[in-house]
């Protein structure tokens, strides 16, 4: 950058030097108390989604469902707002809705002259830039607060207005694509969930509500430990495979890319995990234990903590999907653990467990379903996550 004057991005043909504004000169208060006590709906200012009416956010309506409304601030049409003791957290607002709308009194709200973007001021609010300014000037005690008198001292860098025109659409756009894919990802994550709780018997039944055409047997009760085999072999200190680790959200990773670092420590004793074997941490805070397939190595070691297993004349990838999802097997785990303080699930408590189970190519059926619809989500998920990624990046590379 150029004496800071310009940003690492830009768009072709604008080479202008950008200006500092301050926003007292850009901004000004707009919010007028609603003192005839009109019946507005009631807003919120989240975070996550700026504007929220609060029968939304709160199930009884919140404190002003039913609170004389006659020292709230009335906001109109192209208006920000924001609660000056969680501006630090994101939680700003812009509202371009046709109808006006109320918001506590402990809010500040303030509109933008004519030669201000309101897209391009919303996206700049998002930055680290102006989170450094809200570090710099919130004042108080326990409570931090970043009042409209302290946004007043601080600068806006500016392009021309046909500049910032571009950049807020640019960052509309991104936002609307992480939406559509966010959506898409929360639509099979829920998909997941519902196929889970109907293609697994529930409440001691053994016919579960949505079977693959062809099968029709009951399933049957079986112990784990007739069904599962543990597979056991540990490595030494010079060991070279890949170390991993197992977890809800992520499954079997590589140890340094769940911790963001190599880990330095003795690895003695480790446990060797092929592909397509299963592993769980068998000690924990509560009684939620996850079973995990590795996935991501041909042979990887992982933590003596992390007994290793694999099916026996029984799918693997089916029977992590009943210890994972079935809230019978949950159950009986919950009363099967020991300890007072971690809870702890040995491989020889594990194998007392029973569970329901298909026959053999049902199973496999099964699995292979959900194996392909992990895939599935998982490939929305690096999507999203490379959007994200754009946007952050684009946040610092294209504001001054």
């Amino acid at each position: 950058m150029e004496n800071n004057k310009n940003p690492n991005i830009r768009f072709k043909g604008f080479t202008d030097p950008w200006e500092q504004r301050k926003f007292t000169d850009i901004t000004f208060l707009s919010g007028e108390k609603n003192k005839d006590n009109l019946p507005y709906e009631s807003y919120s200012v989240t975070n996550e989604n700026g504007f929220v009416p609060q029968n939304e956010q709160f199930e009884n309506g919140g404190t002003m469902a039913t609170a004389d409304k006659r020292m709230y601030y009335i906001v109109s049409k192209n208006s920000f707002a924001y609660n000056p003791a969680r501006i630090n957290v994101g939680s700003i607002g812009y509202y371009d809705g046709p109808e006006n709308v109320i918001v506590s009194s402990l809010y500040e709200v303030f509109k933008t002259s004519e030669d201000i973007d309101d897209r391009y001021l919303w996206h700049w609010f998002k930055s680290n830039n102006f989170k450094k300014l809200i570090e710099q000037y919130q004042e108080g005690g326990v409570r931090l607060y970043f009042y409209y008198d302290k946004l007043c001292m601080c600068s806006l860098p500016t392009p021309s207005i046909q500049e910032q025109i571009k950049i807020g659409r640019y960052f509309d756009n991104l936002d609307n694509l992480i939406t559509i894919h966010q959506r898409k990802y929360n639509k099979l994550l829920n998909v997941k969930k519902s196929m889970l709780e109907k293609m697994f018997p529930k409440n001691g039944s053994n016919i579960p509500e949505i079977r693959f055409k062809g099968f029709t047997d009951p399933w049957e009760q079986r112990k784990l430990g007739d069904i599962i085999t543990e597979y056991k072999e540990t490595v030494d200190s010079d060991c070279t495979l890949p170390i991993l680790t197992s977890s809800k959200t992520e499954g079997v990773i590589l140890q340094e890319e769940h911790f963001g670092r190599k880990q330095q420590h003795d690895i003695t004793g480790y446990n060797i995990l092929p592909r397509n074997y299963c592993t769980y941490r068998n000690r924990s805070d509560g009684v939620d234990f996850t079973f995990n397939i590795n996935k991501c190595s041909d042979k990887g070691i992982i933590s003596k903590f992390y007994p290793v297993f694999s099916g026996k004349n029984s799918d693997v990838f089916f029977l992590s999907l009943v210890l994972n999802n079935s809230e019978e097997v949950v159950r009986e785990i919950a009363y099967t653990c020991t300890g007072t303080g971690q809870k702890v699930l040995s491989f020889l408590d594990l194998q007392k467990i029973k569970v329901r189970v298909p026959n053999f190519d049902e199973q496999k059926e099964i699995a292979a379903y959900f194996d392909s619809f992990d895939h599935l989500i998982t490939l929305h998920q690096r999507e999203l996550e490379k959007l994200q990624n754009i946007k952050k990046s684009m946040l610092e590379k294209m504001f001054v």
